[in-house]
């Protein structure tokens, strides 16, 4: 969970301060809210510097005169801070909508990929590889997020692609790395499995799943196979514990801004743009983002999502200390509260890492759905799933490994434990 005033509360403190409480007792507009896994309130940093984008750097980043050079400057700005944050660098960076395009640029340029290597390599007359006029294959996970899980389904659906979607263990909660290495066929090209899932905090062994695909590579370049990317989904792990592209090993990760304190917009990292690993747009306009993504660039939300990436650069371990602390607190206070048979914490896999902000529990009892407990409550705001599922009520969501329950994730900003003090 995640504790902080809902929106039309008092600005909260900064990111880097001590963080303090949710206010008093006897507030008739007080709101503890817990669904930051969904999306996180702007912080007041990142609102200073979007603001300023739009007084100061209005003008195009194409163009010259000093307005269009200050966003120009903005935007390698942030370009640089989200490298930074991840490890990265700079020129590996491209500027999206969001998540979802992110998934869906990365999913959508390997199919485009596999097919024009089939097409070069039929008119170079050379010598025909051993999955010439196959299909794609991908392999992810069944509690992806919906951006992954949808568009495989449709690729598949349409017969474009083939996709093996891999269950997560029930003693780790994770995607196993024999299971993803057992799936692999000669024709499959990515295998995409997201860094920490979103419902349960779960930390998936995607530096593990990077290194066996890595070995395995060798021996398919040997066979004349072209070798599997590797994609993660990032969205949920930043800002909550250290990421560096370097020891994942992967080829493609997802950035989301509004998971980590900044606005809603999106990024992508590709190692070795373009060189190393192949991008393929699917918009075509003015030829921003080298091509990549073109569009013209939206100045003020990246001033905010390069502030909040430095913020992250800057706090990161204090971050995730609070946090952990809160959330172990939190749990000890329910267990206490309800006694360990009526309630159980479905995030804690013995051996398993895990999001220090993530709690997800089940309270055992007659009629106690979710959505129910929840709209009896006048203070708390939380979720029984993902929050893209949220219109299902307690319907199951992939996310969550098929089990309704309640999902809290705390913040560095409020403190959550004062809901049960």
């Amino acid at each position: 969970m995640e504790a902080a005033v809902a929106p039309g509360r008092d600005v909260p403190a900064p990111a880097a301060s001590q963080p303090s409480g949710c206010g008093k007792h006897n507030s008739p507009e007080r709101k503890v809210y817990m669904d930051y896994n969904a999306t996180t309130p702007l912080e007041p940093e990142v609102i200073q510097a979007m603001t300023e984008a739009m007084w100061e750097a209005w003008g195009n980043p194409s163009s010259l005169y000093p307005a269009g050079r200050k966003a120009k400057d903005i935007i390698n700005a942030a370009r640089e801070s989200l490298a930074k944050m991840i490890g990265g660098k700079p020129q590996d960076i491209i500027f999206t909508s969001g998540g979802t395009e992110s998934n869906n640029l990365v999913i959508h340029s390997v199919v485009k990929h596999f097919h024009a290597n089939q097409t070069s390599k039929g008119h170079a007359g050379e010598h025909h590889s051993p999955v010439e006029g196959a299909k794609p294959h991908f392999i992810t996970s069944l509690v992806e997020h919906d951006s992954i899980r949808l568009p495989l389904e449709h690729l598949a659906e349409e017969q474009v692609a083939a996709v093996t979607f891999v269950p997560v263990s029930k003693v780790s909660g994770q995607a196993e790395v024999d299971d993803i290495l057992a799936a692999v066929r000669p024709t499959t090209r990515l295998v995409t499995i997201m860094l920490a899932n979103n419902e349960t905090g779960v930390v998936m062994p995607v530096p593990e799943i990077s290194q066996r695909i890595k070995a395995l590579n060798q021996e398919r370049v040997a066979t004349g196979l072209p070798p599997i990317l590797m994609h993660t989904d990032a969205a949920q792990a930043l800002g909550k514990q250290r990421v560096d592209v370097e020891d994942l090993g992967v080829d493609f990760l997802t950035i989301v801004g509004h998971k980590f304190y900044g606005p809603r917009i999106g990024a992508l990292y590709v190692r070795g743009l373009g060189e190393f690993t192949p991008l393929y747009p699917m918009l075509f306009g003015g030829g921003q983002e080298r091509n990549f993504r073109p569009g013209t660039e939206n100045t003020p939300m990246i001033a905010g999502l390069g502030k909040a990436a430095e913020l992250v650069i800057q706090n990161c371990e204090a971050y995730e200390a609070h946090m952990r602390d809160i959330r172990d607190y939190l749990e000890e206070r329910l267990e206490a509260e309800f006694g360990q048979k009526r309630i159980h914490l479905n995030s804690q896999f013995p051996g398993t890492q895990r999001l220090p902000n993530t709690c997800n529990f089940s309270i055992r009892g007659p009629r106690l759905q979710g959505h129910e407990v929840l709209a009896q409550c006048r203070v708390l705001l939380a979720s029984v799933g993902a929050a893209c599922h949220s219109d299902h009520g307690d319907q199951r969501s992939p996310e969550g490994h098929g089990v309704s329950r309640l999902r809290c994730q705390i913040s560095h900003l409020q403190d959550a434990a004062e809901i049960l003090g």
